[in-house]
């Protein structure tokens, strides 16, 4: 689940992180209000959850309020990469020294969160790693453990090199690990961290991304999630108890588990197909979840044919023909199906499904090759 920045900004505080004063602006007329509240010269910033913000025109500064209201109003008629803006972020604007960069993040391959700085901010830290990667400091943290005082001031140390400085940036490295354990992230980045003049460091951006299988942990963050991160058809999977992304491709895809979802995406790609979609019917599947997965698939008029991939482990393989016959008769299924059924009660599910007339594959590579042939 992604933040605004206005949102992260406000957790930022809550663990003592420094940031830029800020107000929210919805309109022109609360942008020039905010402006003079915080003294004049200021930042307006669209707040929209996609990068790039700023090549596409999304922050201006601003040298008084009536310039914030023309700025409010320009960015506040924008869409950034379909995406439409509807507030902005009016940030005191801060003399500024030096730009770093802090952040934290999830390193699966080293099973380590990682904290990560630059003396070189306030630019895309993943082409910086890619083409100066000596610029990029990293300390791989033990989550369960964290990491001592000794390992965090040496490695940031190559960053922040007078006292003043590592001294500020070791209590917001804390703050980063504090925040980013409790509230379940996967990144949390400060870009830029910059020294302003008198020599406080600050955060001017702020972004968190949390792990939306941690959600449940979390009901005060579930007031901060945004619709706008999820389309029509996610969110009314999410409803039904699915998991669901749309894709390009023309293949629709129903799969149990999400280990096997991606694997089945893969091998329909490794064929010459493309799939519509992930959807993930979860371990334990009823028919009507499954009559569900098909209403939703079938939005996409792109979709020219439907695989179905069930390896039977919780999820009961009679549930989902059961579903799949549902489907048949209450929906207009006119395009082709291919079904891979394997596993719990699979005698009885191809049962089922043989009784009607439809035929259940037990090999997934003969079912991805037959599916990518009708499309």
């Amino acid at each position: 689940m992604k933040l605004y920045e206005y949102q992260a900004r406000d957790l930022f505080t809550r663990y003592g992180i420094e940031s830029a004063p800020g107000i929210v602006a919805s309109n022109p007329y609360e942008a020039s209000e905010a402006a003079r509240k915080l003294g004049g010269a200021c930042a307006i910033k669209a707040q929209v959850l996609v990068g790039g913000r700023g090549k596409a025109g999304g922050v201006k500064i601003a040298k008084n309020p009536e310039e914030a209201h023309t700025h409010a109003g320009n960015i506040l008629g924008m869409t950034i990469k379909t995406l439409p803006v509807r507030k902005v972020l009016v940030s005191k604007a801060l003399d500024i020294e030096r730009e770093y960069y802090m952040g934290l993040t999830v390193d699966r391959t080293d099973k380590s969160i990682v904290l990560i700085a630059s003396a070189s901010g306030g630019v895309d830290i993943e082409q910086l790693a890619e083409k100066q990667p000596e610029k990029v400091h990293r300390l791989a943290i033990n989550p369960l453990k964290g990491a001592s005082d000794e390992e965090t001031e040496g490695m940031l140390r190559g960053v922040f090199e007078k006292e003043g400085l590592l001294t500020q940036a070791m209590d917001t490295a804390k703050s980063l690990f504090k925040l980013f354990m409790e509230n379940d992230c996967s990144l949390v980045e400060i870009n830029p961290y910059a020294l302003i003049k008198g020599g406080e460091l600050v955060a001017l951006d702020a972004k968190i991304v949390i792990d939306e299988s941690g959600m449940f942990k979390h009901e005060k963050l579930e007031d901060m999630r945004n619709r706008e991160e999820y389309g029509p058809d996610e969110l009314e999977a999410k409803g039904w108890g699915l998991s669901f992304i749309n894709m390009e491709g023309n293949i629709g895809c129903i799969v149990n588990g999400a280990g096997l979802a991606m694997a089945t995406m893969d091998i329909i790609k490794l064929f010459g197909g493309a799939p519509a979609n992930f959807l993930d019917v979860g371990g334990s599947s009823s028919p009507e979840k499954v009559l569900h997965a098909f209403e939703i698939i079938l939005h996409n008029s792109g979709v020219k044919a439907i695989l179905i991939n069930i390896f039977g482990g919780i999820t009961r393989c009679d549930d989902i023909a059961k579903g799949i016959l549902q489907a048949k008769k209450e929906m207009d299924l006119s395009v082709p199906l291919v079904i891979r059924l394997i596993g719990t009660n699979e005698k009885e599910g191809r049962a089922l499904l043989e009784k009607a007339g439809i035929e259940a594959h037990e090999d997934l590579v003969k079912a991805v090759q037959k599916v990518v042939e009708f499309v």
